[in-house]
Formats: structure tokens, C-alpha cells, sequence
């Protein structure tokens, strides 16, 4: 990332399932713990795999967070002290997060994001895509394709043994036993 002259920027760290978006999320949260800014963590409530009180990677790193239903409640945690906020999973919250997170960019606070780019279908989340769009800093990364070992930047879900169907819901939490990392050619949904 290029040096900010000015504090309050947007951040947004995004890929595939198992990229290691919330390893990086972490990563970034203990780095303003060890220079002692205050950091808000939040994640969505529909996000309980791990657990209902920390954002956990899949690796089991954790940092405690905020459980919100909605975008607007960060704001109610939010004072004058508040130095960054993360939020974990941001595909899974309203539209509103755009606008709160350009507000708390433009009052000088730090925001990262990470969260899922495209669904299991590989179309965008429209909320990742639109605040891709007006970050300082946008971090996609990639997993290994569980196939053929190709970059993979797209996240296969796995229904009884076999690739989702193209009209099943595109939100439906779940890790490992759902959904794996695959590359571009080895991605299917059934149509």
C-alpha cells in the first residue's frame, strides 16, 4: 500500500473461500493492537461457524468482535477514540455498509474490509464489488485450486458430493464440508 498523507481510508481484502482473507484481516487488527489504536471489530451475525464473539480464520486465528445484525450498528460503537474498524464477512451485510464506511473514512478513520468477492455461482457480491470500487486499497487474493492445484479465485460449493445448482440460495454459511477453493476451468454449477 502507498503512503496516506491524510488518515481515513477504505481497505478491502477479498477471494475465494481458504485465500486467507480473515487470516489477513487478523493480521491487520493485531498490528494496530501492538501500536495501541483503538480498533472495532465486527462481523456479521449470520457468520456463527466458528464462534458468535470472534472473527476466526480457518487456520484458528482469532480477534474478538462485534456480532451486528446491521450495518448502521457499528456506528453506535464508534467515539472519537476510535483509531480503525474491521469487519469480517462484509458480503454478508446490507448495502448501507458503502455509505458507512466512506463516512468513517472521510471522519479519519481507518476501515477494512474482507469478505467474499464472488458467490458460489462466481457472479460478484454486490457488496464487495461496490466497495472494491472505492477503496484506497483493494488486496484479492487467491487459494490453490483442490483440483488441479491452479490459482484458484473462485469458491465451489459441494452439495451431496456434487456441484450446486445454479438456482439453489446464494447464502448459506458453512466451511469446509460445503464449499472448496477452485481454479477458473475446475469451477462448476450445475444449470
Amino acid at each position: 500500500m502507498e503512503l496516506i498523507s491524510r488518515p481515513g481510508w477504505i481497505e478491502v481484502i477479498c477471494g475465494p473461500m481458504f485465500a486467507g482473507k480473515s487470516e489477513e484481516l487478523i493480521r491487520r487488527i493485531k498490528r494496530l493492537e501492538y501500536a495501541k489504536k483503538k480498533t472495532l471489530v465486527f462481523k456479521p451475525g449470520i457468520d456463527n461457524r466458528y464462534s458468535a464473539d470472534e472473527v476466526v480464520s480457518h487456520s484458528n486465528l482469532k480477534a474478538k468482535s462485534i456480532s451486528i445484525k446491521e450495518s448502521k450498528e457499528i456506528l453506535d460503537y464508534v467515539d472519537s477514540s476510535t483509531f480503525a474498524i474491521a469487519v469480517d464477512e462484509v458480503q454478508f451485510l446490507d448495502k448501507e455498509i458503502i455509505y458507512i464506511a466512506q463516512r468513517l473514512a472521510l471522519k479519519g478513520i481507518r476501515v477494512i474490509l474482507g469478505g467474499l468477492d464472488t458467490d458460489f455461482r462466481g457472479e460478484p457480491f454486490p457488496i464487495t464489488a461496490a466497495l472494491m470500487t472505492i477503496a484506497e486499497d483493494v488486496l484479492k487474493l487467491t487459494a490453490i485450486c483442490v483440483v488441479c492445484g491452479a490459482p484458484a479465485t473462485k469458491t465451489q460449493r459441494i452439495i451431496n458430493g456434487k456441484p450446486a445448482h445454479y438456482a439453489d440460495p446464494i447464502i448459506k454459511v458453512g466451511a469446509a464440508e460445503a464449499y472448496e477453493p477452485r481454479c477458473r476451468h475446475c469451477h462448476q454449477v450445475t444449470k
